[in-house]
């Protein structure tokens, strides 16, 4: 069962921090580009796409299999390869608190904005923010896979 977890973990700390990634190195350099009308307009669909089925297998399994893989292993994660998962465990949670107590505000203040007709001022208030907290939190999911790759290795 532990190594299942490991499995699982692995997977969708790797496959969570390719998605945070290709955001910070693909999607947000692009919207830069764009007008503001355009740039709240796809950011407000991403937000309301985004959290569906398989977005939060990702973020809810990034760090509840490493937990669960730490809990369940045999040896109770004794040493270094249980001190791995569990930062492992601590930097996805807290990605997720920073996703909660930071970007989610933002997406929602972005999505009452609608139709006010002030695009400007909805993007200003919500993209340098957002990017930095977008950063932060890609860190640590990136973190989060190495540190459950290093223990998966071990």
């Amino acid at each position: 069962m532990s190594e299942i977890l490991e499995i699982c973990a692995l997977v969708c700390t790797g496959l969570y921090a390719g998605y945070m990634f290709a955001f910070l190195s693909g999607v947000m350099p692009a919207l830069k580009e764009v007008d503001d009308a355009t740039f709240t307009l796809v950011m407000r669909g991403i937000n309301r796409k985004v959290p569906g089925p398989l977005f939060l297998l990702l973020f809810l399994g990034s760090p509840a299999f490493p937990a669960a893989s730490w809990f369940v292993a045999p040896d109770g994660r004794a040493g270094s390869a249980g001190a791995l998962v569990g930062a492992a465990a601590v930097c996805a949670l807290i990605g997720h608190l920073i996703t909660s107590a930071g970007n989610i505000p933002l997406n929602n203040a972005l999505e009452s904005s609608r139709g006010q007709g002030d695009e400007r001022t909805a993007r200003v208030a919500f993209e340098k923010r957002w990017n930095a907290l977008h950063l932060v939190r890609t860190l640590f999911a990136v973190a989060a896979f190495a540190l459950m790759a290093v223990a998966v290795v071990r």
